[in-house]
């Protein structure tokens, strides 16, 4: 799926129409015999009643025959019986065309169905892919996987079961409505003010439903987000002995839940109930309306010519129209069922909707990063990989200008907040030179990360500049920018495959010995040798059957292979021993070699060899200068080295 294809899915109201736009809009074909085969189906299980209509007066005109004593011979071709036969004939001929319309009706629908959902889950990941870190950061995982698993199913069962269901219904509806009015004006405006009754009652109470099961939608993602955090935090919660609050907290969310689940469904489930008993109400009027009409011999308006003038064509046209009567408040009945799926179908499309509709990450710049190489002092672009890289720049008139890839970063009188009304990071300048190791030092929310976050543009500035190579970062595309920056972050990710694959992550064209020599680096081979099937051996749960120590540097091998100019090692050994920590120290100063690179750190003992060292105390820089010049200057560094102030 594109970004086209989500554009195309836009309709201009309402969910419902946006829904069907999108269903024709994948499936124009299918969708449109399908409706077909649907609308044959109702019109054809609407229309017995007439038929049995037929049946009912010849035996009725029969009967008043024999009453005056004429002979009546029956006979299955002509007279009476004749016309019973092409009533039954044409009912079964009638019968088997409804049954195989409605057997591939459904094959076609339960294809349409799952092929639309794959489409959504589709449109819906790849969509998430495009998204900045921001939502991600005030979303729950619980809550986004509630879209693919919870309004998924709502979508999947309005459109296989409720929709179709609710179009029959509705078609039946107004054929039977046609039929009557064929037997009887005036029966069906009786008919007509209970239908009034329906739609008042259905607006009234169907109505109020719609509000509730979408807030039952919002009700059972917060559920899913709360569950899903306390099974990652199980270890904490128990650790802490926090089960009793962590009981709490959940009765709170899942009483949420219950409360808007239950006016959702109290609302729906009072629907049916009374609409049933509106249609026996209207049954039973009809009957006794009918009768007083046949024993008075009341005149009869119809379109049919047929009246309650004779009992036998009085009584044949009430047993139709009761008939069509019963079928009628059926499909009304069935509606006002089918209405509460799609409520509760269109709260879960909703959702699914405004997922895809999120305002995808912006990204305004121009310049990319291509391999070269240099011939003559000249820097020449090459299609295959250099291991050299220039940023290629356009230029007003046309050309494109190609910079080198030295890894000069600059930050000037920069200031930033997640949110407009608090700032976090105050007028942070700062350089670092190509080669050069910087170290960002500093309590818990100080704004380290954030800094490192700011350079792989996960957020975007307002105030200040970050230059990169001489090139404002804004002016560089995302991608292009990341793919020059390593990250080591102190929370590790691995993903369900090989080790040799997680490690490829990093690089994904990386060959197997390439893999195998940045393990080596990272001081991760050791480890790995010593596994059932080494680097082959399947990881699976974020690495759950390793250490996390042995994540971490499974971590670090992952961006050791991806050999970028720049590295961000943000807490990078925290997870490691001391003994661990010197092996990887010493692969990392390796790695480092040549490279610009940003430490965060809580162990100063792994910044000592930098080059300069930014000491950050509620978002502003308070000190800088390398290890001996901070030390020499005894402030709140020199404290952090020598214990007098710890860390927090």
């Amino acid at each position: 799926m594109n970004k086209n294809a989500r554009g195309k899915l836009k309709a201009p109201k309402g969910t419902m129409l946006r829904t069907l736009k999108a269903l024709f809009h994948f499936y124009p074909f299918l969708m449109t015999f399908t409706l077909i085969l649907i609308l044959v189906n109702a019109v054809i299980s609407a229309i017995p009643a007439y038929f049995m209509g037929n049946i009912y007066k010849q035996l009725e005109f029969a009967e008043e025959a024999i009453k005056a004593g004429q002979t009546v011979v029956w006979s299955w071709v002509d007279g009476y019986g004749g016309e019973i036969t092409k009533s039954m004939l044409t009912l079964i001929g009638l019968y088997m065309i409804s049954v195989i319309a409605g057997a591939v009706d459904k094959q076609l629908m339960a294809v349409i169905t799952q092929g639309f959902l794959k489409k959504m889950r589709g449109l819906m990941f790849n969509g998430m892919q495009d998204l900045p870190i921001k939502y991600f950061d005030t979303h729950t995982h619980g809550e986004i996987m509630s879209y693919y698993t919870n309004d998924i199913d709502t979508l999947r069962q309005m459109i296989s079961q409720s929709l179709p269901q609710l179009l029959t219904s509705v078609v039946m509806v107004i054929t039977l409505f046609g039929l009557m009015l064929y037997y009887s004006l005036w029966l069906t405006l009786i008919c007509l003010a209970a239908v009034a009754v329906i739609l008042i009652v259905t607006k009234v109470v169907g109505g109020g439903a719609g509000k509730y099961f979408l807030a039952q939608q919002r009700a059972v993602a917060k559920t899913e987000g709360y569950i899903e955090e306390m099974m990652n935090g199980q270890k904490v919660v128990k650790v802490f002995c926090h089960e009793k609050e962590a009981k709490a907290d959940f009765d709170k969310v899942n009483e949420n839940l219950f409360v808007q689940a239950n006016r959702a469904n109290r609302y729906a489930n009072m629907l049916m109930p009374i609409l049933g008993n509106i249609g026996h109400v209207l049954y039973v009027i009809i009957a006794l309306v009918g009768g007083v009409f046949i024993l008075n011999k009341v005149h009869n308006v119809s379109i049919s010519g047929e009246g309650f003038v004779t009992v036998a064509g009085g009584i044949a046209v009430l047993l139709s129209f009761l008939q069509a009567t019963r079928q009628f408040t059926n499909n009304i009945n069935q509606v006002s069922n089918q209405v509460n799926s799609v409520v509760m179908g269109l709260a879960g499309a909703a959702r699914l909707f405004a997922l895809i509709d999120e305002k995808p990450e912006e990204d305004f710049g121009s310049v990319t990063l291509v391999n070269v190489k240099e011939e003559n002092g000249k820097l020449i672009e090459c299609e295959h990989r250099t291991e050299e890289w220039a940023w290629k720049k356009p230029l007003a008139d046309g050309t494109t200008q190609l910079i080198r890839l030295a890894g000069d970063i600059r930050i000037s009188d920069m200031d930033f907040g997640y949110v407009p009304e608090k700032t976090v990071l105050h007028n942070i300048s700062l350089f670092a030179h190509p080669g050069q190791k910087i170290a960002f030092v500093g309590a818990t929310g100080a704004g380290k990360t954030t800094v490192t976050n700011l350079l792989n543009r996960f957020y975007d500035i307002k105030q200040g500049t970050i230059l990169y190579d001489g090139i404002n970062i804004s002016e560089i595309k995302k991608g292009e920018l990341r793919r020059s920056i390593g990250m080591v972050l102190q929370d590790t990710n691995l993903f369900t495959g090989s080790v040799i694959d997680n490690i490829r992550y990093g690089r994904t064209d990386a060959t197997d010995e390439e893999c195998v020599e940045a393990a080596k680096l990272a001081g991760a081979d050791d480890f790995i040798t010593r596994l059932p099937e080494g680097y082959n051996t399947m990881l699976h749960q974020n690495g759950a059957n390793l250490s996390q120590g042995q994540r971490q540097l499974l971590s670090i091998a992952r961006a050791a292979v991806a050999d970028p100019p720049v590295m961000v090692l943000d807490e990078a050994t925290s997870s490691i021993d001391t003994r661990t920590e010197a092996i990887v120290q010493a692969g990392m100063d390796k790695l480092m070699e040549g490279r610009t690179v940003f430490v965060i750190a809580h162990r100063l003992s792994t910044v000592k060899n930098s080059d300069a060292i930014m000491v950050l105390e509620h978002g502003r820089i308070i000190e800088r200068g390398n290890h001996e010049q901070l030390i020499a200057q005894k402030g709140q560094y020199y404290m952090l080295y020598t214990g007098a102030f710890e860390l927090e």
